[in-house]
Formats: structure tokens, C-alpha cells, sequence
């Protein structure tokens, strides 16, 4: 009996996405799960026929290889001509078949090493306090998880065993030939591991895994940087049939600070001054980022875009107990709806500033300048 289309299975377009076949699944699978149809063989059935669909579809190189040729690419004579030297008509024993196997990792005599777990992702977003000082954060991922019916086997009857798969002829990988070139692809029978359970898990369908949401403890280290990466071994998805797990990889996303900006180890913290202080002088205290408060003193005839530098009060440096420094940028503000009093006071100073021309030399070099400039021409 011929196999029906793996779209018609799944009731989808050939045009789906990857989101929109994942729905079409969880939906099918519910209803035809052995566990909810109790002793019912059509729908057993209906449910392996969901899950190998599903299996080739959602991976971007069998389904194209499925787009291209249809079943014949997992069968004998296409990608599933794993223990011959012929495919499609051309023959590569000897050397450049030699050259395939040394590049996959493994032989046609040799045995098939079970599929490890995929590499999953998850993001992590903190405040830029949590990078200073180091931080735990739980992540809530979707994986897959080994079937705790089966205890990861694959297997109703864990006694029962398993069989050299019929289409991979126990290699784990399969080939097909597109053009001039032969590819070889993981086995999609037997998930790469060369064997087929006898009897399949009724929960996990034979996979000795099964889709599960967790959440994990993930420690961010002090110093850490927006874009970092952190690496959590052994907690991605779980191997087919016992075969080792996956990493969980957390991108982590650092939140902008409204006083703060991070340049390496250094921090930047931008204070306005007024126009008498920063022309009398004085004393300020800011913040820093490890919650304290510093105190800087500001010379008499300080300018807008001056920097103070604060050494040892920056940001921490990863895997060092060493801080950066903290640099204060100053910005004179010039007085806004003055009262009478203070305009008063500032036209007396103004007059004065002019009468003796001291004070800001800046502004006198500038002007003087634009004087010679307009005398000097013709």
C-alpha cells in the first residue's frame, strides 16, 4: 500500500512553516495517542504515521530531500541505500566512497553511533546591577525529555530488544544521490542509531523521548556582558534511546541603565552641574554601581564635557575579583526662568565680566578673532 503524502498526513501545505507543522502535530498527536485510544490498532497506526511525518518534515535537510524526491529518498535506492555502493546508477566504491565515510565518521561495515540530543536555546534578560555583582536567573525551556515509561529505551517490553534497522542496514546514516554528488543524511527509521526497537513505547512511540517544558537555575557570573553566551552542558534535549543530551545554550540581554553606561570594565555616569557651581567649585557625591555613593570634588572654572575619574569604581571584571574605573561627565546647565533678583545679579555680572574681560578667555580668544577677521578684509 502506497504512503500517503507526508502534508496530507499532518494536514498542511507543502508551503508550511516550521510553527504552523509543529500545531498541525501537537493537535494530531493528542487525538491519536495509543494512551487515549486504548486497544484501538487504526489509531496506533494513525499515530506512527503522524510521527514519521512530522520527524522528516521538521528537519530542513529531509524535507528538502522529501520536497525533491518524494519517499523514494528514504528508501532503498535513494538516501536509504546506506549498504550498497550504487545509488541512482553511480558507483562509488574505492576511493571517493572511502573519502564520504572518512567525513561522516563511520563505514558501511562499520556499526551506527546512537543520535545525541540537539543543542537547545533560551534568553535570559537582567538588570545592569545583576551583571556587576553576579546573579542567578531561571530559564523556562521546551525540550525533550527521556520518557520516564521506557526509562529512555524506547521500548513497551524492556526486555524485548531491538533489530538492525531495514533502512540504514544498521549504519545510521543513509545516502542519496542529488546530481553528481552522494549525501548522506542520519538514518530516519532509526534516528542514527542503526537499530529499531520491537516493540515501541506506546508513550514516546519508540523515540525513548518525549516533548516536556523545565525550568532551570542558571548562574550568571559578575561581569558578564549584554550578548553573552552561557553554555549549560548536558541540558539540552535528551538522546534517542539513551544516547547522550544536548547543551542548553543562554543568551543573556542586559537592561540599559537610566544613570549608567557600560564600556568594557569602565562606566560612564553623565552629571549636570549648575552654572555656579561649576564656576565656584565644590563638592558632589553620585552614585556608583555597586550602591554606594562617592564624592567628587569639582575645581573652581570647571567646563561642560570635563571628566572626573573615579579609579576602582567601574564595573567588575569576569572571572576576576579586579573593578574598572568610573568617569564623571560633566554638563554645565545654564539657569532657566530666572526670578528678578538673580537676572539682576546676573546683568551685574555680565557688566562686570565685560568692564574687565577676565574669566572666560574662550569666549574673549573666539571674539577677538572674528574682530581681526572682519578689520583684515578688503
Amino acid at each position: 500500500m502506497a504512503k500517503q503524502d507526508y502534508y496530507a498526513t499532518l494536514g498542511v501545505q507543502r508551503g508550511a512553516s516550521a510553527e504552523d507543522m509543529k500545531k498541525a502535530y501537537r493537535k494530531l498527536a493528542m487525538q491519536y495517542h495509543p494512551d487515549r485510544n486504548p486497544g484501538d490498532a487504526a489509531a496506533e497506526h494513525k499515530f506512527k504515521e503522524i510521527n514519521e511525518a512530522y520527524d522528516v518534515l521538521k528537519d530542513d535537510q529531509k524535507r528538502s530531500a522529501y520536497d525533491r524526491f518524494g519517499h523514494a529518498a528514504f528508501e532503498n535506492g535513494g538516501m536509504g541505500n546506506a549498504g550498497g555502493g550504487q545509488a541512482g546508477g553511480f558507483g562509488f566504491e574505492g576511493g571517493l566512497g572511502d573519502i564520504f565515510e572518512q567525513m561522516f565518521g563511520q563505514t558501511r561495515r562499520g556499526g551506527a553511533a546512537a543520535q545525541n540530543g540537539a543543542d537547545i536555546k533560551a534568553s535570559v534578560e537582567i538588570e545592569l546591577k545583576d551583571a556587576f555583582s553576579g546573579t542567578k536567573a531561571s530559564v523556562r525551556v521546551a525540550s525533550r525529555m527521556t520518557c520516564d515509561a521506557c526509562t529512555g529505551t524506547g521500548s513497551a517490553d524492556k526486555g524485548a530488544g531491538s533489530d538492525t534497522c531495514g533502512t540504514c542496514g544498521g549504519a545510521g546514516r543513509v545516502r542519496a544521490q542529488q546530481g553528481f554528488f552522494l549525501v548522506e543524511r542520519t538514518c530516519p527509521t532509526c534516528g542514527g542509531s542503526g537499530r529499531v526497537v520491537r516493540n515501541p513505547c506506546r508513550v514516546c512511540a519508540g523515540a525513548g523521548t518525549v516533548p516536556r517544558e523545565k525550568t532551570l537555575a542558571v548562574q550568571i557570573p559578575a561581569g558578564v556582558e549584554d550578548g553573552t553566551r552561557i553554555r549549560l552542558s548536558g541540558e539540552g534535549e535528551a538522546g534517542l534511546r539513551g544516547a547522550a543530551p544536548g547543551d542548553l545554550y543562554v543568551h543573556v540581554a542586559v537592561r540599559a541603565h537610566e544613570l549608567f553606561q557600560r564600556d568594557g570594565a569602565n562606566i560612564f555616569c553623565r552629571v549636570p552641574l549648575r552654572m555656579t557651581q561649576s564656576a565656584l567649585g565644590g563638592e558632589i557625591d553620585v552614585p556608583t554601581i555597586d550602591g554606594s555613593a562617592a564624592r567628587v570634588k569639582i575645581p573652581a572654572g570647571t567646563q561642560s564635557g570635563d571628566q572626573f575619574r573615579l579609579r576602582g569604581k567601574g564595573f567588575s571584571v569576569l572571572r576576576s575579583t579586579q573593578r574598572g574605573d568610573m568617569y564623571i561627565q560633566v554638563a554645565v546647565e545654564t539657569p532657566q526662568n530666572l526670578t528678578k533678583r538673580q537676572r539682576e545679579l546676573l546683568e551685574e555680572f555680565e557688566r562686570e565680566s565685560t568692564n574687565h574681560k577676565t574669566g572666560s578667555p574662550e569666549h574673549e580668544g573666539f571674539f577677538a578673532k572674528v574682530k581681526d577677521f572682519f578689520d583684515g578684509r578688503p
